[in-house]
């Protein structure tokens, strides 16, 4: 039987992942650094950048060529709460 702290997980990995469906690419990999509190989103199999535009709000978005391969998201733990 679940607990409420699992059923609470499955309800946050569940709308999660109604934004990656909703988006072209059919494969994506996360990864977390705990240490460095940095999620990499790779939208494609990971690969180089050959630009980078860095946002106001610690986000990096990562180009090959025109097309955005990749999200760094800096402090993400702290954008949860």
């Amino acid at each position: 039987m679940a607990t409420t702290k699992v059923e609470k997980t499955l309800k946050e990995i569940y709308e999660l992942s109604s934004h990656f469906v909703r988006t072209s690419e059919t494969k994506m990999i996360l990864d977390y650094d705990r240490e460095a509190d940095v999620l990499y989103i790779s939208l494609k199999k990971p690969q180089k950048a050959t630009d980078s535009e860095m946002l106001e709000d610690g986000v990096l978005l990562r180009y090959r060529d025109e097309e955005l391969v990749g999200i760094t998201i800096l402090d993400v733990s702290k954008r949860l709460y």
